[in-house]
């Protein structure tokens, strides 16, 4: 398959003071979680976006932001999210960028290297859909087949939650072909923070990536004791 037909999209948010990691400027201010988010972007994502095996694209929020800052170290084509939550924001992307197998990554994690993303596309060859597990319920990363990318994986999804990630799961249709890539730490709160400083957001070994499939494989076998939210 040509590059060009294989598409990272990395959710963003424009980087000002109070907007960007809201959840984690609760626990450590705002000051130090912008600060914390410009000095991540400038690290982590110039080897995945000039990264030649597949084409990258920017999806901004809020969408008049045209993804063009002084800190920026790359100019990207862009996608706006829309609106709505996070699932349907990804949707969006999803059925915006053109043909081809399709990833989504955050801009929020810290471990995050080119040979994710290709273990990433690798697995999405063999399968409908590929999920990265955070360390804390949710994911990181999400891969769609191209036929895949017509479905609506997303309803009832508990965001922001220990759950997003078995809610997800929970939600595939009869026969669709679920992958794995690597489970690694997003950075959204006060702990999360800590950990990465203290760690150095050195990405998580192989059985910690089993453990947390394990753990969200009975999650989602299971029926929910919480309300959901669509």
């Amino acid at each position: 398959m040509r590059p060009h037909e294989r598409h990272l999209a990395i959710f963003a948010k424009e980087p000002r003071l109070g907007r960007a990691k809201r959840r984690l400027a609760c626990d450590v201010g705002h000051a130090e979680a912008w600060l914390f988010y410009r000095r991540l972007v400038r690290r982590v994502l110039p080897p995945i976006a000039r990264d030649p095996r597949w084409t990258t694209w920017l999806a901004t929020t809020p969408d008049d932001w045209q993804g063009r800052e002084p800190f920026w170290p790359f100019v990207l084509p862009r996608i706006g999210q829309g609106p709505g939550d996070v699932g349907r924001r990804m949707l969006h992307v999803f059925r915006s960028l053109p043909p081809g197998p399709a990833i989504i990554v955050g801009s929020d994690i810290p471990g995050l290297a080119p040979a994710h993303v290709a273990r990433g596309f690798a697995a999405l060859g063999r399968a409908d859909m590929v999920l990265g597990p955070a360390t804390d319920g949710g994911y990181w990363l999400i891969g769609l087949s191209q036929r895949a990318r017509a479905i609506d994986p997303f309803r009832g999804v508990r965001w922001s939650s220990p759950w997003a990630l078995a809610d997800t799961m929970r939600g595939l249709p009869a026969g669709f072909r679920l992958a794995r890539a690597d489970c690694l730490a997003d950075v959204d709160d006060g702990e999360a923070y800590d950990r990465w400083r203290a760690q150095a957001s050195a990405p998580a070994e192989t059985h910690e990536r089993d453990s947390a499939f394990s753990r969200v494989r009975a999650q989602a076998s299971e029926p929910s004791r919480y309300a959901r939210t669509g």
